[in-house]
């Protein structure tokens, strides 16, 4: 409207200078009569969109917004809290303004990083009448937040409503786990960090710590309960001074599309008996092809004639009576268990079950972590192209600065020289020292050696990070107290999620070479195998070890990993070098 005037007062002749001053007057006397007649006066907002929280994060989950539509922004506020592939990560904003909408709600699943989640505005704008951009770009909420509850079943106790604690997510990869032990009972007082019970989890026994304050009501599920989905109900809380005995249990909620699938009939199963009684023939002395002709229609070869040298049967006699005689296929035989009487029964369509324990054979289910292991190898080993280079050093001279330690009340382990060398190594190579992420190759800035330790469970790598600024006998007090840790269960997840490179020692058991199997999104392993003594062009005894690199050929070329492995071995053939502190560990330790 005000654009208008301007034009037709100009064709008027009027001067400019005091059409611009009329035509702001009339701007703003429309902006506080909220007179909006075309989007051209709504706040254009700035787009917060999914961030990339980790390396390996393609998308996430909203799991709660810190900030609501108005709310103040400063640089390093945290606006909601998100659930990556590693873990619950909290999304800081480098923006100053106005939150003005939130586009994706709480509770959305599978959001893609990159589309758009919110809108904020600059401070002193109109936050509410922030232009919401078209519907391509924003994210999706997800179809499981749509579907409302159809109906629920009826609570049951008392009348106090509890607050849910749910099977928590441990691990980036777990999707259920078994309670191990409760340390809380009911009617126990909780805190913020207190353990409630123990976890099995797909790769280790953990720790479950409560943010919440309260009393704890109720156990659903209890010691040693098995398989328990990420997010299903396990016990009840309720808040300070109420009463706990009287909580209320919520009953299962049943959505629009779990009651369509219970009303879906299954359809039913029905053992076909044959009306006529299987005979057992013998089929010895026929060819493979007339045998399993006759087995699969289960005709006596006897009663028909052959017509091969000497009245031998071939396969066209018996395609021939099986045209004449119209016969068909007849159902498998049921064959008994070992330990079974057999006994002429009705051939039936009925699926056998095997027992899980026999005469000659057990059956060891896998753990969850050795499930999740299995698969992350098998793709590992299919997806990344495997290279391998071999070298072997003289380690003479290691073995004797060891003794001289261990004299002078220093003791450490091949494996600690291996690890302080590994580290160094990296430092001269960095192009070993990398990530294969989303096609492309990141180079890590530290050297962080994650070590294989067996446990009863399965295998697990605790990370001695910064290796190459560590001394020998901090390296070894270290991987003494992960490794111990590990094999009871109680690593942290940092402790063993991450790593830039990993080693596999196996020369402790004699193992005198072998390869091994990297670990994603890591591009190299390490295996070692034990010294071993030969003689030497000169005549002398040499105390030789082997060492494999496996090595990822997408991001590291052959001439870096046999540049990585000669350093190495330079590194290991004159140990002395590894004696020397950095000087950040000489300011770490006189801090």
């Amino acid at each position: 409207m005000a654009t208008s005037l301007f034009r037709t007062a100009l064709k008027g002749g009027l001067h400019k200078n005091y059409l611009r001053k009329t035509l702001r007057t009339s701007l703003n006397l429309e902006k506080i009569l909220c007179i909006h007649t075309s989007s051209f006066l709504n706040v254009k907002g700035q787009e917060i969109n999914m961030p990339s929280l980790s390396p390996t994060m393609t998308e996430g989950n909203i799991v709660k917004w810190l900030k609501k539509e108005g709310d103040k922004i400063s640089a390093g506020d945290v606006l909601c809290e998100i659930q990556t592939d590693k873990a619950i990560m909290a999304f800081e904003t480098e923006e100053e303004g106005v939150l003005a909408k939130i586009l994706v709600p709480e509770d959305a699943k599978e959001i893609k990083v990159g589309s758009l989640i919110a809108l904020m505005v600059a401070e002193g704008e109109d936050w509410k009448t922030v232009e919401i951009p078209e519907a391509e770009g924003v994210a999706p909420a997800a179809s499981n937040a749509q579907e409302e509850p159809e109906e629920s079943e009826q609570s049951t106790g008392g009348n106090t409503p509890g607050i849910e604690l749910t099977m928590p997510s441990l691990s980036p990869t777990m999707s259920e786990g078994t309670i191990i032990k409760w340390h809380k009972q009911p009617g126990d007082k909780i805190s913020a960090g207190d353990v409630l019970c123990d976890i099995q989890t797909d790769k280790a026994v953990m720790s479950f710590e409560t943010e919440e304050e309260g009393t704890l009501a109720k156990i659903l599920l209890g010691d040693d309960s098995k398989d328990v989905k990420v997010g299903d109900l396990i016990a009840l809380m309720v808040a300070e001074g109420e009463d706990w005995n009287d909580v209320q249990v919520p009953g299962k909620k049943k959505t629009k599309s779990t009651v369509a699938k219970e009303d879906v009939q299954k359809p039913k199963v029905e053992s076909q008996t044959s009306s006529e009684p299987t005979t057992r023939h013998s089929y010895d002395g026929y060819s493979p092809a007339v045998r399993s002709l006759l087995e699969l229609y289960a005709i006596d070869g006897s009663k028909i004639k052959g017509t091969g040298k000497q009245g031998k049967l071939l396969k066209g006699d018996v395609l021939k009576h099986v045209t004449e005689k119209n016969l068909s296929i007849k159902p498998p035989r049921t064959v008994p268990l070992p330990g079974e009487i057999s006994s002429p029964q009705p051939v039936t369509s009925t699926i056998v079950s095997r027992p899980t324990k026999g005469p000659s054979y057990v059956d060891i289910p896998l753990t969850g972590m050795r499930l999740t292991i299995a698969k992350r190898l098998t793709e590992s080993k299919t997806m990344i192209p495997h290279a391998y280079a071999t070298a072997e050093s003289n380690i003479d001279s290691l073995l004797g600065l060891r003794k001289q330690l261990k004299l002078a009340g220093i003791n450490v382990s091949v494996n600690d020289f291996i690890i302080k060398a590994v580290a160094i190594a990296l430092k001269q190579c960095p192009l070993v020292n990398c990530h294969f992420v989303k096609d492309q190759v990141v180079l890590q800035q530290t050297s962080d050696i994650s070590v294989a330790v067996a446990t009863e469970s399965g295998l697990i790598t605790p990370i001695v990070t910064n290796a190459d600024s560590k001394a020998l006998d901090e390296i070894s007090a270290e991987i003494k107290e992960l490794a111990g840790r590990a094999r009871i269960g109680k690593l942290q997840l940092h402790e063993f999620q991450g790593g830039s490179f990993t080693i596999s020692n196996l020369g402790m058991f004699d193992i005198s070479e072998f390869s091994a199997i990297i670990n994603p999104p890591q591009c190299g392993i390490l295996a070692i195998g034990s010294g071993r003594p030969i003689i030497a062009l000169n005549g002398k005894p040499q105390t030789i070890m082997t060492a494999t690199l496996s090595y990822d050929a997408r991001a590291i070329s052959e001439s870096a990993a046999s540049d990585f492995l000669e350093t190495l071995q330079g590194l290991l053939q004159a140990p002395a070098s590894l004696l020397l502190t950095s000087p950040a560990a000489k300011k770490r330790a006189s801090n």
